[in-house]
Protein backbone atom coordinates (compact mmCIF):
# COMPACT_ATOMS: atom_id res chain seq x y z
CA UNK A 1 0.00 0.00 0.00
CA UNK A 2 1.41 3.39 -0.52
CA UNK A 3 -0.48 5.44 1.46
CA UNK A 4 -2.53 4.86 4.43
CA UNK A 5 -4.11 6.85 6.64
CA UNK A 6 -6.26 6.80 9.89
CA UNK A 7 -8.12 10.01 12.24
CA UNK A 8 -8.19 9.94 16.02
CA UNK A 9 -10.91 12.07 18.07
CA UNK A 10 -9.21 13.08 20.95
CA UNK A 11 -11.21 13.03 24.05
CA UNK A 12 -12.57 16.62 25.86
CA UNK A 13 -10.63 17.57 28.80
CA UNK A 14 -6.88 15.49 27.86
CA UNK A 15 -3.76 17.76 26.58
CA UNK A 16 -2.01 15.47 24.41
CA UNK A 17 1.36 16.35 22.90
CA UNK A 18 3.62 15.08 20.18
CA UNK A 19 6.97 14.94 19.68
CA UNK A 20 8.27 12.66 16.78
CA UNK A 21 6.76 9.51 17.55
CA UNK A 22 6.51 9.83 21.95
CA UNK A 23 3.28 10.61 22.92
CA UNK A 24 2.27 12.46 26.41
CA UNK A 25 -1.57 11.91 27.38
CA UNK A 26 -2.34 14.39 30.74
CA UNK A 27 -5.39 14.91 32.15
CA UNK A 28 -7.49 14.76 35.53
CA UNK A 29 -5.98 11.40 37.40
CA UNK A 30 -2.35 12.37 36.04
CA UNK A 31 -0.30 11.88 32.88
CA UNK A 32 1.36 8.68 30.73
CA UNK A 33 4.10 8.58 28.38
CA UNK A 34 4.43 6.25 25.73
CA UNK A 35 7.32 5.80 22.76
CA UNK A 36 6.55 4.44 19.57
CA UNK A 37 10.07 4.71 17.90
CA UNK A 38 9.89 0.92 16.57
CA UNK A 39 6.97 1.89 14.57
CA UNK A 40 7.10 3.48 10.98
CA UNK A 41 4.80 5.89 11.46
CA UNK A 42 4.08 9.87 11.23
CA UNK A 43 1.93 11.49 13.60
CA UNK A 44 0.03 14.78 12.49
CA UNK A 45 -1.93 17.53 14.51
CA UNK A 46 -4.76 17.84 12.11
CA UNK A 47 -6.67 19.76 14.52
CA UNK A 48 -6.99 20.78 18.56
CA UNK A 49 -9.19 17.70 18.76
CA UNK A 50 -7.87 15.01 16.12
CA UNK A 51 -4.72 13.10 15.36
CA UNK A 52 -3.98 11.68 12.08
CA UNK A 53 -1.27 8.67 11.77
CA UNK A 54 0.20 8.26 8.10
CA UNK A 55 2.09 5.22 7.05
CA UNK A 56 3.84 5.34 3.13
CA UNK A 57 4.74 2.32 1.56
CA UNK A 58 3.79 -0.25 3.90
CA UNK A 59 3.25 -4.36 4.27
CA UNK A 60 0.25 -6.29 5.36
CA UNK A 61 1.13 -6.80 8.32
CA UNK A 62 2.57 -3.15 9.46
CA UNK A 63 -0.60 -1.44 8.30
CA UNK A 64 -2.61 -2.73 11.86
CA UNK A 65 0.26 -1.23 13.38
CA UNK A 66 -1.66 1.90 12.79
CA UNK A 67 -4.94 0.44 14.53
CA UNK A 68 -2.23 -0.60 17.17
CA UNK A 69 -1.04 2.47 18.52
CA UNK A 70 -4.82 4.29 17.92
CA UNK A 71 -6.29 1.68 20.19
CA UNK A 72 -3.32 2.41 22.98
CA UNK A 73 -3.60 5.91 22.63
CA UNK A 74 -7.06 5.65 23.03
CA UNK A 75 -6.39 3.53 26.32
CA UNK A 76 -4.04 6.29 27.58
CA UNK A 77 -6.59 9.04 27.31
CA UNK A 78 -9.60 6.87 28.80
CA UNK A 79 -7.01 5.55 31.69
CA UNK A 80 -6.15 9.59 32.28
CA UNK A 81 -9.95 10.31 32.91
CA UNK A 82 -11.52 7.45 34.15
CA UNK A 83 -8.80 5.15 35.41
CA UNK A 84 -8.78 1.17 34.70
CA UNK A 85 -10.19 -0.63 38.19
CA UNK A 86 -9.80 -4.96 37.71
CA UNK A 87 -11.78 -6.77 40.08
CA UNK A 88 -10.35 -10.59 41.11
CA UNK A 89 -11.91 -13.21 43.19
CA UNK A 90 -10.24 -16.16 45.31
CA UNK A 91 -11.35 -19.61 44.46
CA UNK A 92 -10.91 -22.21 46.74
CA UNK A 93 -11.84 -25.51 47.38
CA UNK A 94 -10.74 -26.57 51.12
CA UNK A 95 -8.00 -24.25 52.12
CA UNK A 96 -9.02 -20.73 52.10
CA UNK A 97 -6.73 -18.17 50.57
CA UNK A 98 -5.61 -15.33 52.86
CA UNK A 99 -4.17 -12.09 51.05
CA UNK A 100 -2.28 -9.44 53.13
CA UNK A 101 -1.62 -6.43 51.53
CA UNK A 102 1.59 -4.52 52.47
CA UNK A 103 3.41 -1.47 51.55
CA UNK A 104 0.00 1.00 50.74
CA UNK A 105 -0.99 -1.01 48.33
CA UNK A 106 2.02 -1.96 46.26
CA UNK A 107 2.54 -5.98 47.49
CA UNK A 108 0.11 -8.88 47.98
CA UNK A 109 1.40 -11.77 50.13
CA UNK A 110 -0.91 -14.77 49.00
CA UNK A 111 -0.80 -17.48 51.93
CA UNK A 112 -1.99 -20.77 52.85
CA UNK A 113 -2.93 -21.62 48.91
CA UNK A 114 -3.79 -25.23 48.51
CA UNK A 115 -2.71 -25.84 52.30
CA UNK A 116 1.07 -24.59 51.26
CA UNK A 117 3.38 -23.06 53.47
CA UNK A 118 4.77 -20.78 51.04
CA UNK A 119 4.31 -17.23 50.93
CA UNK A 120 3.53 -16.01 47.49
CA UNK A 121 4.42 -12.29 47.30
CA UNK A 122 3.38 -10.35 44.40
CA UNK A 123 4.77 -7.05 43.59
CA UNK A 124 2.31 -4.44 41.59
CA UNK A 125 4.03 -2.59 38.50
CA UNK A 126 4.00 0.57 39.03
CA UNK A 127 1.30 3.14 39.23
CA UNK A 128 -0.86 0.03 40.51
CA UNK A 129 -2.72 -0.02 43.87
CA UNK A 130 -4.19 -3.00 45.32
CA UNK A 131 -6.94 -3.80 48.22
CA UNK A 132 -8.85 -5.83 49.61
CA UNK A 133 -12.65 -4.83 48.25
CA UNK A 134 -14.66 -3.79 51.53
CA UNK A 135 -18.04 -5.16 50.12
CA UNK A 136 -17.17 -8.86 49.17
CA UNK A 137 -15.12 -11.52 50.78
CA UNK A 138 -12.38 -12.89 49.19
CA UNK A 139 -12.33 -10.34 46.12
CA UNK A 140 -9.61 -7.72 45.11
CA UNK A 141 -9.83 -4.62 43.30
CA UNK A 142 -6.76 -3.49 41.34
CA UNK A 143 -6.77 0.50 40.22
CA UNK A 144 -4.49 2.10 38.03
CA UNK A 145 -4.36 4.83 35.21
CA UNK A 146 -2.53 2.73 32.62
CA UNK A 147 -4.15 -0.63 31.06
CA UNK A 148 -1.21 -2.58 30.53
CA UNK A 149 -0.02 -2.23 34.23
CA UNK A 150 -2.79 -3.03 35.56
CA UNK A 151 -4.10 -6.63 33.69
CA UNK A 152 0.05 -7.09 33.79
CA UNK A 153 -0.48 -6.78 37.45
CA UNK A 154 -3.67 -9.02 37.44
CA UNK A 155 -1.88 -11.53 35.41
CA UNK A 156 0.94 -11.61 38.55
CA UNK A 157 -1.12 -12.33 40.82
CA UNK A 158 -2.92 -15.11 38.86
CA UNK A 159 -0.05 -16.58 37.63
CA UNK A 160 1.40 -16.89 41.33
CA UNK A 161 -1.43 -19.30 42.07
CA UNK A 162 -1.13 -21.60 39.57
CA UNK A 163 -1.60 -25.34 40.15
CA UNK A 164 1.79 -27.62 39.69
CA UNK A 165 2.09 -31.38 39.25
CA UNK A 166 -1.93 -31.70 40.06
CA UNK A 167 -5.13 -32.08 36.92
CA UNK A 168 -5.98 -28.66 36.84
CA UNK A 169 -9.40 -29.75 35.59
CA UNK A 170 -10.01 -30.69 38.75
CA UNK A 171 -7.68 -28.36 41.09
CA UNK A 172 -9.38 -25.00 40.01
CA UNK A 173 -8.50 -22.99 43.25
CA UNK A 174 -6.43 -19.78 42.80
CA UNK A 175 -7.09 -16.02 41.74
CA UNK A 176 -8.82 -15.13 38.82
CA UNK A 177 -10.36 -11.64 37.01
CA UNK A 178 -14.12 -11.52 37.43
CA UNK A 179 -15.01 -8.10 36.60
CA UNK A 180 -12.82 -5.55 33.83
CA UNK A 181 -13.83 -1.81 34.49
CA UNK A 182 -13.07 2.11 34.83
CA UNK A 183 -12.67 3.64 38.28
CA UNK A 184 -15.08 6.12 37.67
CA UNK A 185 -18.23 4.48 36.39
CA UNK A 186 -19.88 6.22 33.72
CA UNK A 187 -23.75 8.07 34.50
CA UNK A 188 -26.74 6.22 33.29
Amino acid sequence: TIHASRVLNLIEGVEVKTKGRSISVKGPRGSLHRNFNHIRLEFTRVSATKLRFDMWFSTSKELACIRTVSSHITNMMVGVTKGYKYKMRSVYAHFPINCAITEGGTIIDIRNFLGEKFVRQVKMLEGVKVMASPKQKDELILEGNDLELVSRSAALIQQSTTVKKKDIRKFLDGIYVSEKGTVVQPAN
